[in-house]
């Protein structure tokens, strides 16, 4: 696995994707089918809601949601499947609104704070944020950027993971 630049963000410089992600209905069905189907695996599947989330926070609301994701590396890329479980979400939001498929594209940073005043800077709009992890110290904070039709995800992880549900295979 190839080390991920984590370095803060200043204006103008691009950002370093790593990630993809995708929404489904039935997280376990779907992360079968990625490892079965297409040799995408190992998965670590998770389920995050509060208390393993806080701060959430949706379209500018503190409001509490859940979701099951799944995270498993091909190459350098790690691709994510997320399942929302409940509460608004942009992940229920696509869901409704056209269905499975591509979410959003992540990048990992250092400094959340400043990369998330960053992007602001640059016009993106905040959509959906939330703080994890057993340390309590990783943060997430989805962005719409102007004039393109994915999502950003900026991403802090966190010093100290909670354990997977399970790993599939």
């Amino acid at each position: 696995m190839t080390a991920l630049p984590t370095g803060p963000l200043s204006l103008g410089q691009p950002l370093r994707f790593h990630q993809t992600a995708f929404v489904v209905r039935d997280l376990d069905a779907a992360v079968r089918q990625w490892a079965d189907e297409l040799g995408i695996g190992p998965w670590s599947v998770f389920t995050m809601r509060p208390p393993q989330l806080h701060d959430t926070v949706y379209h500018g609301e503190s409001v509490p949601f859940g979701i099951r994701h799944a995270l498993a590396w091909s190459g350098e890329v790690q691709f994510e499947l997320v399942e929302p479980l409940e509460g608004p979400s942009i992940f229920a939001d696509q869901l409704e609104s056209i269905g499975e498929g591509p979410n959003h594209i992540g990048v990992v940073v250092e400094d959340h704070a400043a990369a998330s005043a960053n992007v602001f800077e640059r016009g993106f709009v905040p959509l959906q944020s939330a703080r994890f992890g057993a340390s309590e110290d990783g943060l997430f904070a989805y962005f719409q950027p102007p004039g393109i039709s994915t999502i950003v995800e900026l991403i802090h992880p966190p010093s100290v993971r909670f354990a997977p549900d399970y790993i599939y295979p």
